[in-house]
């Protein structure tokens, strides 16, 4: 298996909130759940640094403890992660540091997978495309995620409206009423989507968080076989480059109604043969 990785920051003076790592037969990408600044999370820590501990103890997990399913790896990193806060951490507060996972290892002669939330998962079954993720959607907040989209980018309405959104989405999230992510509730591990993928019938797969996804999901520069060719023929990097430059042909979020004109962005490609 051949992985190549390629990640930016959504601004250079500060972490990305994405985070991946790679084992050779194994792969974590995680996608730190951003939140409004003025916004507080209850947790001394952060988002980047909540993404590196859960990104290291998945991918342990998923080394070590082939006995486990892709969803009890989940779950245990969870809790692992959960006892490293403090006691002025509270993870009962509604925005507790979380994120979205995509993992996947190698297992016997099968790919096994798990996705939680918004990032995705892309499998090449020798030119026939199967994507998996982007699988918590929140329909009681879409509506007020088109006014975020609808008010000029940088006015306080749309900073307003952004805040009503963000509030919302929190107060719903892991509760069984909006969109399961990893934080501190191990259990919100069951509600990922799993499965196995035969490796003989797999030449590549690639794992993208929102931010690179947006190459297909928001500025439609292809489709994912032509996401899935350009990582093939000039890397991760290359799909990367060419959604900052749809970002920066449209700061104003005009032509590409979105939340945010720019993203962390991170996409991982595997060839298998």
């Amino acid at each position: 298996m051949r992985v190549e990785i390629a990640g930016e920051p959504q601004r250079g003076d500060r972490p990305s909130e994405d985070f991946v790592a790679s084992s050779g037969d194994a792969f974590v990408l995680l996608d730190g759940c951003s939140s409004p600044v003025a916004m507080e999370n209850g947790c001394e820590h952060g988002t980047a640094w909540f993404v590196r501990r859960l990104g290291v103890h998945l991918l342990a997990r998923l080394v070590d403890r082939p006995d486990r399913t892709m969803a009890q790896c989940l779950s245990d990193a969870i809790a692992e992660t959960a006892s490293l806060h403090g006691a002025r951490c509270d993870l009962a507060h509604p925005n507790t540091p979380a994120a979205m996972v995509v993992a996947a290892r190698a297992h016997g002669s099968g790919l096994q997978y798990l996705v939680l939330g918004d990032s995705q998962l892309v499998l090449d079954r020798e030119g026939n495309y199967a994507v998996m993720g982007d699988n918590q959607p929140f329909p009681a907040g879409e509506g007020l995620r088109r006014q975020v989209h609808a008010a000029a980018h940088g006015s306080p309405e749309r900073a307003s409206l952004h805040m009503r959104y963000a509030l919302a989405v929190r107060a719903a999230r892991n509760t069984g009423h909006g969109p399961w992510v990893a934080s501190a509730l191990p259990r919100a591990a069951e509600h990922a989507e799993t499965g196995t993928a035969p490796l003989a019938e797999l030449r590549a797969f690639a794992a993208l968080t929102d931010g690179a996804a947006r190459f297909v999901d928001r500025f439609d520069l292809g489709g994912w076989p032509d996401a899935m060719r350009l990582m093939d023929q000039r890397g991760p990097a290359e799909l990367l480059r060419r959604v900052r430059d749809a970002e920066a042909s449209d700061p104003a979020c005009a032509r590409w109604p979105r939340g945010k004109a720019k993203d962390d962005a991170t996409a991982l490609y595997a060839t298998l043969r």
